[in-house]
This record gives C-alpha cells, sequence and structure tokens, in this order.
C-alpha cells in the first residue's frame, strides 16, 4: 500500500499540471450535472414494513384528494376577549383568512373550523386544515408569505392567528455560524502549518472535494428518494474529513521536504505514509457510513450512502490533487514566517520538546492513575444516558416566540394537548358490511379506552370499504401515555374489531416514532456487527496487531456512552441549552443514536489511525515499545490536536442550525471528537499501549502469514528508498 501510494503522489508532484488539469475538468462536468440534471430533493419520511407505514399507504392510495404526503399547516384562531367564533365579525375574519388560504399558491385543500366543527367547547378557538399538493422541500419562500398573509389577514380583524405544522419548516441551509466554523478551522491551519500557503492548500483541496460530492448528491437525487438533509450531512463531513486528510499530508510533506530536499520524493513519501493512513481512516469513515443502509430505513440510508460518497471524494483529492498542488508550492511552505518566526516542523525531531510529548511521557509515568482517571470521568459524563428517550420533533420543540409554537400552546389550551398529535387509525371493512354501524361500534370502543379524550369518524372512501378514524388522546404527542396508548389498541385490536369484520392500522406522530425505535432497535446489532467487524478486519490489517483494534473499539465505546450522556444533559434535560440554543427540550431524535454511532465510529477511527500508526511506524523502525509510544506522540500530537480542533470548529458551526436533526448531529459530533480525540486517543491510548508494551504489537504466528501486509507505516519505504530517476528541483 505505502509503496503504491508513494508512486501516485511522485506521480501526481511531476505531473501536476495533468492531475489539476483532470479535477478542474471534473469540477466543471460536476457542477454542470447539478446545474442540469440535479433531482428535487424529499423531506419523505417513511419506514417501510411498519404499521404505521401501511397505514399511510393506505391513506395515499384510498384518499388521494387528502394528499397525505404533502406539507400541512394548521392555522389557530382565537376570539378576543369575550367573544366566541360565532361572532359575525369573528366569523368573517376567520372568513377572509380561508379564503385567502383557499387561493394560496400549492395548496391543495383548506377545511375550515365551522365545516369541520374544530371549535372549542367554550367557543374561543377553532382552527382551519391546510393541505398542500407538494411536500415541504417544494414551498417556496412565496409559498410560505402567502400562508403569512393569509394569517395577517385575521391578525388585521382583532383575532389571534397562529400557524403550525411543517408547511413554514424553511429548507436547511448554511449560515453565518457554518462560516465560523470554518474561519476557525483556518486559524488553526496556520497556526499549526505556520504560513498562509501551507494552511490554503487543506481548505482549497477540502472546497474542491466537497464541491464534486455534493453536486453528485444532487446529480443522485433526480434518480433517488435522498432527503434535504443529506446535502448538510455530506457537507459537514467533507469538509471536516477533507481539512483533516489534507492537514495530514501536508505536515508529513513539509517534514520530509526539509529532511530529503527533493519535492517529488517529500510528495511520495507524504502520500505513501500519512497518505496511508488517510485511505484506511476514510475507508473506515465510509464502512460506518454506507452500512446504515441496512437498518432499513430510506431516510438514514440516503444520508450514508450521500456522505459516505463525499468522504470517498475527499480521500482521493487528498492522494492525487493534493500532491498535485504541493508541486506547484514546493519549498514556499517551509519557507515561510508567521509572526516574524521562522515555519516549525510539527513533526521534527529536533527543537524543544513539545507539548504532546511532555503529555505522552506524563501519561506513561502515572498510567494507571492517569488510566482511572480518564474511565471514571467518561462513565460520569455517560449518567444521562441511562434516560435516553426516542421520538419525533414536533412544533412543541420550537422556541416560544415563534409562531409554531404559540400555535400548538394555543391548541394545548383550548383542545388539549392530544389534538398536537392525533392517532391516526385506518380502518379496512369487510364486503357488505354497513359502514355506518361498523364505524359506530370502532368509534366507541376507542373512546371507551383509557387516556382517549375522545374518538371521531373523518372520511370514508368512495367504495365504503375504508375508514378513516381519529383518535385524540388526552395526552401529547410524545407522552409516555400516549405511546402506552398506541401499544393498548394494537394489542387490542380483536376485541376494538370484534363483530365487524373490520382490520385495522394505527398511524400518527407518535406511531411513527414507536415504529421507528422498534426498527433501529432490531437493526442495531447487526449494524454494530457488520461496522464493527469490519473495521475490526480493518484495523487488524492496518497495525497487524489483534490488541490495537480490540482497545480501539473498547475506547469508542466509551466515547458513545459520553456522548450520549451529553446529548440527553443538553437537548433532553436542558443543561446549557441557552448556550447550545437549544429553545425546548424534548425527546431525542430516535435516528440520531444508529447515525451517531455509525458517523462517530468512523471518525474516532480516524484519529486511532492517525496517531497508532505514528507510534506503529517508529516500533517497526526499531524503537522500544513504550518509547514509540512517546516518539509516536512527538511526532503526531500536535497534527491530531489540530485536526480534532478543526473538526470541532466544524461540527460546532451546525450546533446552531434551526434544524432539529442537523443540530443534534452538529452538538453530538463536535463533543464525541472532543471526547474521544483528547480523553481515549490521547489519553487513555498511550497509557494502555504503556501498560501492554511489546504485547500491543502481538499477532498469532498463524495470522500473520494470513494477513496481506499492507506496509501502511512505509517500512518498504525505508528499507529501500525508489531511486529518483528524474532529479526535480524543489518548487519547479
Amino acid at each position: 500500500m505505502a509503496t503504491f501510494l508513494y508512486r501516485i503522489g511522485r506521480f501526481s508532484y511531476r505531473r501536476r499540471w495533468i492531475v489539476l488539469g483532470l479535477w478542474v475538468l471534473l469540477l466543471a462536468l460536476a457542477g454542470a450535472g447539478a446545474a442540469t440534471m440535479s433531482g428535487k430533493m424529499s423531506n419523505d419520511f417513511s419506514i417501510p414494513g411498519t404499521e404505521a407505514q401501511r397505514a399511510i399507504d393506505q391513506l395515499t392510495e384510498r384518499f388521494p384528494e387528502a394528499h397525505a404526503g404533502g406539507a400541512g399547516a394548521r392555522v389557530v384562531f382565537v376570539a378576543p376577549e369575550g367573544k366566541t367564533v360565532a361572532d359575525p365579525a369573528v366569523q368573517a375574519g376567520i372568513g377572509r383568512v380561508v379564503g385567502a388560504l383557499k387561493g394560496a399558491p400549492q395548496v391543495a385543500r383548506v377545511v375550515d373550523p365551522y365545516t369541520a366543527k374544530s371549535i372549542s367547547q367554550d367557543g374561543r378557538y377553532a382552527f382551519a386544515q391546510v393541505t398542500y399538493g407538494v411536500q415541504g422541500m417544494e414551498l417556496t419562500d412565496a409559498d410560505r408569505d402567502a400562508l403569512q398573509d393569509a394569517a395577517a389577514l385575521g391578525r388585521d380583524a382583532g383575532l389571534t392567528v397562529e400557524i403550525g405544522g411543517d408547511a413554514l419548516r424553511a429548507n436547511p441551509k448554511t449560515g453565518v455560524v457554518e462560516v465560523i466554523g470554518i474561519a476557525v478551522a483556518a486559524l488553526v491551519l496556520i497556526i499549526t502549518l505556520g504560513s498562509l500557503v501551507s494552511a490554503g492548500l487543506p481548505l482549497l483541496t477540502a472546497v474542491v472535494g466537497i464541491g464534486i460530492g455534493l453536486a453528485g448528491v444532487a446529480i443522485a437525487a433526480r434518480f433517488a428518494d435522498i432527503n434535504s438533509n443529506s446535502l448538510i450531512l455530506a457537507l459537514m463531513l467533507g469538509l471536516a474529513v477533507g481539512i483533516d486528510y489534507a492537514l495530514f499530508i501536508v505536515s508529513r510533506f513539509r517534514h520530509e521536504l526539509l529532511v530529503r530536499k527533493d519535492g517529488a520524493e517529500a510528495a511520495g513519501r507524504a502520500v505513501g505514509t500519512a497518505g496511508s493512513a488517510v485511505v484506511f481512516a476514510g475507508l473506515t469513515v465510509i464502512i460506518a457510513l454506507a452500512a446504515l443502509a441496512i437498518v432499513g430505513v430510506p431516510l438514514l440510508a440516503g444520508l450514508g450512502l450521500s456522505a459516505a460518497a463525499t468522504v470517498a471524494v475527499a480521500v482521493l483529492v487528498a492522494i492525487t490533487l493534493l500532491p498535485a498542488l504541493l508541486g506547484f508550492t514546493g519549498e514556499r511552505l517551509v519557507k515561510g514566517r508567521l509572526f516574524g518566526h521562522a515555519t516549525p516542523d510539527p513533526e521534527s525531531d529536533s527543537g524543544p520538546v513539545p507539548m504532546g510529548e511532555r503529555w505522552a511521557r506524563f501519561v506513561v509515568r502515572f498510567r494507571w492513575p492517569v488510566l482511572i482517571v480518564a474511565v471514571a470521568a467518561l462513565g460520569v459524563l455517560a449518567i444521562p444516558a441511562a434516560d435516553l428517550r426516542l421520538g419525533l420533533p414536533d412544533d412543541g420543540m420550537q422556541a416560544t416566540d415563534t409562531t409554531q409554537r404559540k400555535a400548538y400552546d394555543i391548541v394545548s389550551t383550548g383542545f388539549g394537548p392530544g389534538l398536537n398529535g392525533p392517532l391516526v387509525v385506518v380502518a379496512e371493512l369487510p364486503a357488505g358490511a354497513d359502514p355506518q354501524a361498523a364505524v359506530g361500534q370502532l368509534v366507541t370502543r376507542l373512546s371507551g379506552m383509557d387516556n382517549v379524550l375522545y374518538a371521531a369518524p373523518n372520511e370514508m372512501s368512495g367504495d365504503g370499504r375504508t375508514a378513516l378514524l381519529a383518535v385524540i388522546p388526552k395526552t401529547g404527542p410524545n407522552d409516555v401515555a400516549t405511546a402506552d396508548l398506541v401499544h393498548t389498541i394494537r394489542e387490542q385490536k380483536a376485541a376494538i374489531t370484534a363483530g365487524t369484520g373490520a382490520t385495522i392500522a394505527v398511524t400518527g406522530v407518535t406511531a411513527l416514532a414507536i415504529d421507528v425505535s422498534t426498527r433501529l432497535d432490531e437493526a442495531l446489532l447487526p449494524y454494530l456487527a457488520v461496522v464493527v467487524g469490519l473495521a475490526f478486519l480493518l484495523l487488524l490489517l492496518v497495525f497487524r496487531s489483534v490488541l490495537v483494534p480490540l482497545k480501539a473499539t473498547l475506547g469508542f465505546l466509551l466515547s458513545l456512552a459520553a456522548t450520549f450522556g451529553a446529548v440527553v444533559a443538553v437537548f433532553q434535560w436542558g443543561w446549557l441549552g441557552d448556550v447550545f440554543g437549544v429553545h425546548e427540550t424534548g425527546p431525542i431524535m430516535s435516528m440520531l443514536p444508529v447515525l451517531l454511532i455509525g458517523i462517530l465510529f468512523g471518525l474516532a477511527m480516524d484519529y486511532q489511525v492517525f496517531l497508532v500508526t505514528r507510534m506503529r511506524e517508529d516500533f517497526v523502525h526499531g524503537a522500544a515499545a513504550r518509547d514509540a509510544v512517546v516518539t509516536g506522540f512527538r511526532h503526531g500530537a500536535r497534527v491530531v490536536t489540530a485536526a480534532a480542533i478543526i473538526m470541532i470548529s466544524v461540527f460546532g458551526g451546525f450546533v446552531f442550525s434551526g434544524e432539529t436533526l442537523i443540530q443534534s448531529i452538529g452538538f453530538a459530533l463536535a463533543f464525541g471528537v472532543l471526547v474521544d480525540a483528547f480523553v481515549v486517543r490521547m489519553t487513555i491510548v498511550p497509557a494502555l499501549m504503556s501498560l501492554l508494551g511489546r504485547a500491543a504489537w502481538w499477532l498469532p504466528g498463524w495470522l500473520s502469514r494470513i494477513l496481506p501486509n499492507v506496509d501502511v507505516e512505509g517500512e518498504k519505504l525505508h528499507r529501500a528508498e525508489e531511486p529518483v530517476r528524474e532529479p526535480v528541483a524543489v518548487g519547479v
């Protein structure tokens, strides 16, 4: 592997114009393809094979006029003090709003409160239900403005009018906070590498990688159903790993250039050594992300495959385009000056003892106390994870000053919290049955169940075979009692449908959340087996050790537990919510645990590969096992620290996104990288490596003979350097 990548690095450096031209052409083609062939992103959420999804499919088939897959809005009215919605002036104001809604763009259906009798018992509250013919992703700002303008007509008439539903959810976009994350990454690069030229290369190659990756995702949306959040996740990961991978290779190139004074040779060795680590680190991320496709949730599959493709592009850019660009910069990377000082070499063996080496010596000397304290600290951070509750976000988790949250609270006050998340029961009636009698029996039995405020028939299909019933719980959609009601209805189907011959299925927000959690629980062990198993084999090849991959996996589990604990503390308990822009607490997004496992596992293995390969490189080149821990740290700690800070900065920028899923992913990844890089990889790992000594690199003889030697540490390059056939001046 090292020799193969060495040749790629030398070729790219020497044939820089050819390589650069090919990447520019590819970027242009990707941009043109995205401009002419990109498809529409979706915000559709489906979980095939579950009861809730079957019910939704039935609704779509039997009630096409209801536009079950379209965006929806609930416009809530409150009459002025002392009046009711029956007052002629109030009724006229509501009528103007409803009339404007019916004429609004993309609106397929409006059910006014007087027709639907959606009026509270005291007569002060009412709501109109608006259904769009397209998904929320396809609504434009003008469509949302029309919705707001209609509500303004009611406010002008003296009514309180608020709007809830997914129609107001704008498409996810990047903003100032994400730019701040990139700015912090640039600052870290300048400080670490010591010059604007060195710092600019990782940023430039990362931009090229995400440009091609995002264009590919946009084109793929033409042929497959890809969620709108896929672009944000691909951007987040592509930017973070793209900068990090380039940072490792640039840092190694500068070191080799200072030692060998030959640009082509330095590029070859940088790609052959640091590039090998990049390839295997990238493969672990790609495996973890692509394996999300086996979970059985299309949304997760789209997110994972989109991000995996972008990471793959980042790896290719790092090992080909980057050495080509290094050919244009040459020795300017080592002749720059920062604040009047000569450019430092983060991997040099000379000069003052760096902080990384001092830390490594401290950890090795006090390995038992350090190990105990680090593991105990992670254990404390993990305690809140025991209270993890999963669910789907709703308007009740919006900021209190938003119209969605105000509408949610008004509905809770006027109609009860259950109306914010009604259960939908789809009843299939047998041929020849009396529809009215059968539906009447079903409504009576559902109404008599515990925690049901009321049940009512909603619609009947034209053939009289399918009925749509609304069951309004006494509790909100994310309340445990509402979930218990869904389980009870499903468990007592036989008693509920007795004598009617009907079959029923339950859907709705709460039912969907239950089915998602069940599906993910069922898929978790197979997913972990695939991801951890393949990654273990990959690390076995990289390190030629049994204990190092095992230790890496156990360390990841510690990081994961601590990260879940932090997510629960912030997003569910509300700790430091104001700091992180969490307006309201609530259940954690159902898909976050599996998604976090996939992404964080890959990123955790990044730092494992980058840091421990330097230890193995020194060990293979003759250093004692414990000495290799210290020298490996000296060579790699500064760059790994910079890479971790860059990732934390990039992910941290997304914490302040308005999209709940992206916000929670950004926080979880930033915190997870913080814990994994600094506590696990840079504290627990060296402590364990020093405890194990030579045993850390033990590999049974029979397994050593079977495993191919991929030579990530570049031992073959060290033993026999490939002769340079064409002397190339540095910087030419």
